[in-house]
C-alpha cells in the first residue's frame, strides 16, 4: 500500500486549501457567467500580472511550454536558428526550442547559484562568432535570479534576444527589479507546484515590448488579428477562465508565500549549516523566490532513502542534464562537455518547502538529516 509522505516535498492540496472559500467563489463565478475562454477573468489577470511585475504587456497561455515556445517565435526564432540556454535545466526550455525548428546551444551554469554562467555563455558566443545565434535564454532555477546585467550586456553586445525562464522565479527579484522584467520578453508556468499555482496547466508571458506582445497575442490564437483570420501561422494557447479566476485569487498572496519560504529557508539554513550537505546560496544583490530548496551531496541516494523512510518527501530536480537525456544525446554535447551542471545532476536534493510547511516540520526533517550526517561522519 502507497502512502503519501507525513511531510511531502511540495504541497498543491495545501496551497489550494488555504484559499479554499475564494477560490469556490471565483469559480462559481466564471461557471455562472457561461464564459470560458479568453473573457474578462483572463483579461483582469494578465493586467494584474503586468502590474505585479513591473511591465506593460502579459499573455495568459496554455502552459509554461507553450509561454517559451511563443516567446521565442514572436523574436522570429526558427528554423536555421541557435538559442543559447543552460544543460542543468528542465527540459521543457530545450523542448520549446525544438519546438520552433532551432537548435539548442548549450552552456554550463555557475556551480554557487545554478544557473547561466556568463563567463560560458561569452565564450561559447565568441566559439560560434555569430552565425545562427538569434537568443539567449538564461533559466532562474530554483527561484534563483541568474545574472541579468552580465548576460544582458553580452546579449546585446551581440545582438541577441534574451528570453528569460522565470518558471520557477514567481516575484524573485535582483537590484529590486522582478525577473521577467529584465530581458526582452519573459515566461512563465502555472503548473500546481510553482509559488504561483494553479489547480491546470497555465502560463503567461510578459514583455515591455509593444510589438512582441502584439506578435504574441496573434500566435498563441491561430495567427489571427481579426477572428477567423489568419495573418500569419499561429498555434491555440490559451489560459482558460477558470484558471484565470484562481490565479487572480492566489496572486496577492504571492509575497507574503514567498515571504515564509524564505523563512523556512532561513531556518534550514541555520539547522544545518554544521552538516557535511552543500546549501544553497543567494545572490547578494537578489531576492532568491525559494521555489525549492535544494541541498548537494555525493551520497544523495542515502539521504533520499532515509528521508523516505521516515516518511519526508524529497525530489531531484534535476537527475539528468538535457545533454545526456535519452532523446538528446549526442546532439547537444558529448558526457563531460558541462562538467558543473553534470557533478550538480549528481548531488542534489529538493528538501521539503512550501507556505503551509510548519517551522516545526522543518526541525523534523533537519533532525534526520543532522543524526544520518552525524552517523556517516563517525563511521
Amino acid at each position: 500500500m502507497n502512502l503519501l509522505p507525513s511531510i511531502p516535498q511540495a504541497d498543491p492540496k495545501a496551497d489550494y486549501l488555504a484559499h479554499k472559500e475564494e477560490i469556490d467563489t471565483a469559480v462559481a463565478r466564471v461557471l455562472d457567467s457561461g464564459w470560458y475562454i479568453l473573457g474578462q477573468e483572463v483579461i483582469a489577470f494578465e493586467q494584474e500580472f503586468a502590474a505585479h511585475i513591473g511591465v506593460r504587456s502579459a499573455i495568459g497561455v496554455a502552459n509554461g511550454t507553450d509561454a517559451l515556445h511563443l516567446s521565442l517565435r514572436a523574436c522570429g526564432v526558427g528554423p536555421d536558428d541557435e538559442v543559447i540556454t543552460v544543460a542543468h535545466t528542465a527540459v521543457a526550455t530545450v523542448a520549446a526550442i525544438e519546438l520552433c525548428g532551432a537548435t539548442a546551444v548549450l552552456v554550463d551554469i555557475d556551480p554557487i547559484t545554478y544557473t547561466m554562467a556568463p563567463n560560458h555563455l561569452e565564450k561559447v558566443i565568441k566559439q560560434r562568432n555569430g552565425g545562427r545565434l538569434k537568443a539567449v535564454i538564461p533559466v532562474h532555477l530554483y527561484g534563483q535570479p541568474a545574472d541579468m546585467p552580465t548576460i544582458l550586456d553580452i546579449a546585446r553586445h551581440y545582438g541577441l534576444y534574451v528570453i528569460e525562464d522565470c518558471a520557477q522565479a514567481h516575484a524573485a527579484s535582483l537590484q529590486g527589479r522582478k525577473v521577467g522584467a529584465w530581458g526582452d520578453i519573459a515566461a512563465f508556468s502555472f503548473y500546481p507546484t510553482k509559488n504561483l499555482g494553479a489547480l491546470g496547466d497555465g502560463g503567461i508571458i510578459v514583455t515591455d515590448n509593444p510589438e512582441l506582445a502584439e506578435r504574441v497575442l496573434m500566435l498563441r490564437q491561430y495567427g489571427w488579428r481579426e477572428r477567423y483570420v489568419s495573418e500569419v501561422p499561429g498555434m491555440n494557447s490559451r489560459l482558460d477562465e477558470l484558471q484565470a479566476a484562481i490565479l487572480r485569487v492566489k496572486l496577492p498572496y504571492l509575497d507574503k508565500e514567498n515571504a515564509r519560504r524564505k523563512e523556512l529557508a532561513q531556518l534550514y539554513n541555520t539547522l544545518l549549516v554544521e552538516t557535511s550537505l552543500q546549501l544553497p546560496r543567494r545572490r547578494a544583490d537578489a531576492e532568491h523566490a525559494y521555489h525549492q530548496y535544494v541541498v548537494l551531496t555525493p551520497r544523495r541516494t542515502e539521504l533520499q532513502a532515509c528521508l523516505n523512510a521516515r516518511g519526508i518527501g524529497t525530489l531531484v530536480h534535476y537527475p539528468v542534464p538535457v545533454h545526456l537525456q535519452p532523446a538528446y544525446r549526442g546532439r547537444l554535447g558529448a558526457p563531460g562537455s558541462f562538467p558543473y551542471s553534470e557533478q550538480v545532476a549528481k548531488e542534489v536534493l529538493s528538501l521539503p518547502i512550501y507556505p503551509q510547511l510548519t517551522s516545526e516540520q522543518v526541525r523534523t526533517v533537519a533532525d534526520i538529516i543532522l543524526a544520518w550526517d552525524q552517523a556517516h561522519r563517525d563511521g
